[in-house]
């Protein structure tokens, strides 16, 4: 189906985006996330979902592929819909997400209107496994100054698999991280200066 529309933004209102794309407008179901990041009359890309029903065919865009990532794992869950997905990910950013499911944090789940704690604990007994994995899959035999490994837990190390579930390469990451202090700071904080650097450098 469509891999993303480009064009320009004709509409915003709330959780929605029009894309005009060749004189065509194409209503795109969308996070607070996304559309902090779009403006009206400007030209933006869209990677896109598209749900198709017997009743239905909904357009689901995002501002990065990343984000696009998150929606489709959770929309994989059992119980969860396109309408609590895009809940969830208007209530925080693409690495705040990923976050949430690797330290389990219930309450940023549940902080998405019609999200219950039973339905937060099953997104992240089914998710954990699928992201958890990225701490063994990135070489981080790179990392900073010759620094040993962290050990799985860490902030430093769930901040390394936070990055690699973004799509960042080991070697990616660990340029980002040669210029962040990490000591002292959560795993949050290392993943946002090092989100900064990558953009910065």
């Amino acid at each position: 189906m469509f891999y993303y529309l480009n064009g320009e933004i004709t509409l915003l209102e709330e959780n929605l985006a029009v894309v005009d794309c060749g004189g065509v407008g194409f209503a795109c179901r969308t996070t607070a996330y996304t559309q902090s990041k779009l403006r009206v009359g400007q030209t933006a890309k869209l990677f896109t979902y598209c749900n198709i029903r017997e009743d239905a065919f909904d357009i689901f865009g995002f501002s990065t592929r990343e984000e696009l990532r998150c929606f489709e794992l959770l929309v994989g869950v059992t119980g969860v819909g396109p309408k609590a997905a895009i809940a969830i990910l208007s209530s925080a950013s693409p690495e705040r997400f990923t976050l949430a499911i690797m330290t389990q944090d219930e309450k940023m789940l549940t902080a998405a209107p019609g999200v219950g704690k039973k339905l937060a604990q099953r997104i992240i007994l089914e998710l954990k496994d699928k992201l958890g994995s990225a701490v063994t899959e990135v070489d981080f035999s790179g990392s900073v100054g010759g620094a040993p490994i962290p050990a799985a837990g860490s902030n430093l190390a769930l901040a390394q698999a936070a990055l690699a579930e973004l799509g960042y390469s080991g070697a990616e990451i660990a340029s980002a991280l040669k210029g962040v202090p990490v000591e002292g700071l959560s795993t949050e904080e290392i993943v946002k200066k090092c989100l900064r650097a990558m953009v910065m450098g």
